[in-house]
């Protein structure tokens, strides 16, 4: 008999952390290798995490509703000859990462929860000089999280090695005590609630999202810009072959299949747009990989069409269709969501007609496309009613400046005015 541990999956290729929503087991249950365990859900995909090895549940360590780094233990197995069956069905987890989640300790004879930090937290308290042993954890065993962490750098109440400071709590009294003063965390807002009030409780992929979308605006320096482009072209070329495509192939062609497509042709043209922060260097990705955004009733999620630039607009628009569709049915695959290099946004799909997006961490930027409205335009000094749409950018202006990303949206205008019958082939 040998005991085996089962970790939080990297389900997504910037995802850090994922929560348990349910149990598909129980403490005694037996379970055969590539049985699911869990269902998780992260701010990009909902899955269920299968078993790597077959045997007997003995411990479930986390619990329903609880966040747990990449890399955290999430439930231990009790295994027979568990030596032979150690590939592991789950999304890829580096060896390296899983290694530190669950061995580094700030004391290597202790092997309590409480001093076991996962690659999220160290990584988190290097960057902002955190001393984790002055932390008071909130996870299981006084184990210490990432948000834990967030909300101290949050607070303004950053314990650093070698001061002087009573052990730091992240409960709602947060209390940093040093030789020039005490200061005390903002609070969360005080609502009240009157008769007829609905309370939705914040769980699962609405948490998810929320924190993502707190780490990017916290983390990144989003600066926008915006051009207006003259449509009318494409709006009747894709108007004139719409119903005869529909027939041939069996799914629409949207608009946003010509924007994408000119999207990714703009970024293989300027590189430098196709590009991510990596703290002491910039990373300029060789493939284009443009992230969309699909949203559900209750929850946004980021499919992505790999190699984009290698694919016709009829081949976009598939991708578009099937990705939405195992968005709505609830089948999208981690695989689906990992490799993004740039999102590409379809905010006119509501009405939109201009927006600031918050940037799909850790990508440099992205692209609202905003709605195609007929507007009275000048040209040639003369009045004429043309299709016009707004493109709405927002860029990290760690990675990029105001001049490249104006001349790339110059180019995706220029791609986009100039697409007809006459310069465009959809296949």
């Amino acid at each position: 008999m040998a005991t085996e541990k089962i970790t939080m999956p990297q389900l997504g290729e910037s995802v850090t952390e994922g929560t348990i929503s349910k149990w598909l087991v129980a403490v005694g249950d037996t379970v055969n290798k590539y049985d699911p365990l869990a269902e998780v859900m992260t701010d990009k995909v909902n899955a269920e995490v299968p078993s790597s090895f077959s045997g007997t549940i003995t411990e479930l360590i986390a619990e329903e509703g609880e966040t747990l780094a990449v890399g955290e233990v999430i439930c231990v197995i009790e295994t027979v000859g568990a030596g032979t069956e150690q590939t592991a069905p789950q999304p890829t987890v580096k060896e390296e990462t899983l290694e530190k989640a669950v061995n580094v300790s700030a004391e290597p004879s202790d092997t309590t929860k409480k001093l076991r930090y996962s690659p999220a937290v160290l990584k988190l308290s290097q960057e902002h000089n955190i001393d984790l042993a002055q932390v008071q954890g909130t996870g299981a065993g006084g184990r210490i999280t990432r948000k834990d962490l967030q909300k101290l750098i949050e607070s303004g109440q950053i314990p650093i090695a070698g001061q002087k400071v009573e052990k730091v709590t992240t409960q709602a009294t947060v209390q940093q005590v040093t030789s020039e003063r005490t200061t005390k965390p903002t609070p969360a807002p005080t609502v009240p609630v009157t008769a007829g009030d609905v309370e939705i409780p914040v769980t699962g992929v609405r948490k998810a999202i929320a924190s993502n979308m707190l780490r990017s605006k916290h983390e990144i320096p989003h600066a926008w810009t915006m051009v207006e482009v003259d449509a009318t072209k494409m709006v009747q070329y894709r108007n004139s072959i719409k119903n005869d495509f529909k027939q041939k192939e069996g799914f629409n062609l949207t608009f946003f299949a010509f924007f994408v497509k000119a999207v990714a042709q703009a970024l293989k043209e300027f590189p430098q747009i196709n590009s991510m922060w990596a703290g002491d260097k910039i990373i300029q990705k060789k493939d284009i990989n443009i992230s969309i955004a699909v949203a559900t009733e209750d929850a946004l999620f980021v499919p992505v069409i790999k190699n984009a630039d290698e694919k016709s607009i009829k081949g976009i628009a598939r991708e578009i269709t099937e990705l939405a569709a195992k968005v709505r049915a609830g089948k999208l695959s981690a695989d689906d969501m990992q490799g993004g290099t740039f999102t590409v946004n379809n905010t006119g799909s509501f009405g939109s007609v201009q927006s600031m997006g918050i940037i799909n961490y850790p990508q440099a930027a992205i692209l609202q496309v905003e709605s195609i409205v007929q507007r009275p335009v000048i040209i040639d000094g003369m009045i004429a009613v043309r299709h016009m749409v707004n493109l709405c950018m927002s860029l990290d202006h760690r990675v990029l400046d105001g001049l490249v990303c104006g001349r790339f949206l110059a180019r995706v205008k220029e791609i986009i005015e100039n697409t007809s019958k006459e310069n465009t082939s959809i296949y």
